[in-house]
């Protein structure tokens, strides 16, 4: 029996690519990157990179990142101080959004802050949601106030045995009734097909690493083809390492 081999996906192009990452070289090779559209970083991203002075590292990155929007996010856990750090980072420039987390450590809610930030015209990228409750208390939030960002972890919520795909389209709904500058962003993505099940979810934004982007050339290439090339592949490493028998 012959079974014919799945069509080569073809992106669509509905969804806009953030490259999410900290090390600078990274940060501008994607900045310059046509397909990628904006950026985001993270706390945690920025120690695994090794920085230690956060602000000097945000400012010298937009020094060069002057256009594409990018997200730079609090880290305070006491929420007069993360309102502090917030309208600090908002200064920094036009194409900044804040990261503010749905919750504090001891799971104190953030949503009164992202409301006032909202409609104080800071931009925000709203972070670490994982539940249907969170987006919608964040899209009530941001509700006719500055553009914003709705960041769900759908790639950490697969990792846990759950599909995301029903939390994203419904947040998707959530985002679209919200207005036209509350965005669906596919966060912690894991694979390069996950920029497939974003598109389909109808996300706005989907954040990957620079890794995962550079990837994407793979899209439209046919399986056979793949097949070959994985094969040649295993055969020059045989060689390289001088395997013998």
């Amino acid at each position: 029996m012959t079974t014919s081999l799945p069509a080569p996906y073809v992106f669509q192009g509905k969804i806009k690519i953030y490259s999410d990452g900290a090390d600078r070289a990274s940060l501008l090779e994607m900045n310059g990157n046509p397909k990628v559209s904006g950026l985001t970083t993270n706390p945690s991203l920025m120690r695994k990179a090794g920085i230690t002075d956060y602000r000097g590292f945000c400012k010298e990155v937009l020094g060069q990142v002057t256009e594409k929007p990018i997200s730079f996010e609090v880290f305070a856990d006491e929420i007069s101080e993360m309102k502090r750090q917030a309208l600090e980072i908002k200064t920094w420039g036009k194409n900044v959004y804040v990261k503010i987390p749905i919750t504090n450590s001891k799971g104190e809610s953030t949503l009164s802050l992202v409301k006032e930030l909202s409609h104080a015209g800071v931009k925000l990228n709203v972070t670490a949601l994982f539940t249907i409750e969170q987006v919608k208390g964040t899209c009530d939030a941001v509700k006719g106030g500055a553009p914003a960002l709705v960041s769900v972890f759908a790639g950490r919520i697969a990792d846990s045995g759950v599909d995301p795909m029903p939390l994203m389209r419904t947040s998707r709904e959530l985002c679209l009734a919200a207005g036209k500058d509350v965005e669906l962003l596919w966060a912690s993505t894991r694979e390069v097909y996950n920029i497939v099940q974003a598109e389909e979810a109808g996300c706005h934004i989907i954040t990957a690493p620079a890794d995962i982007i550079k990837k994407m050339a793979g899209f439209g290439k046919d399986p056979g083809a793949l097949s070959l090339e994985t094969v040649r592949t295993f055969k020059s490493d045989s060689e390289a390492a001088g395997f013998q028998l």
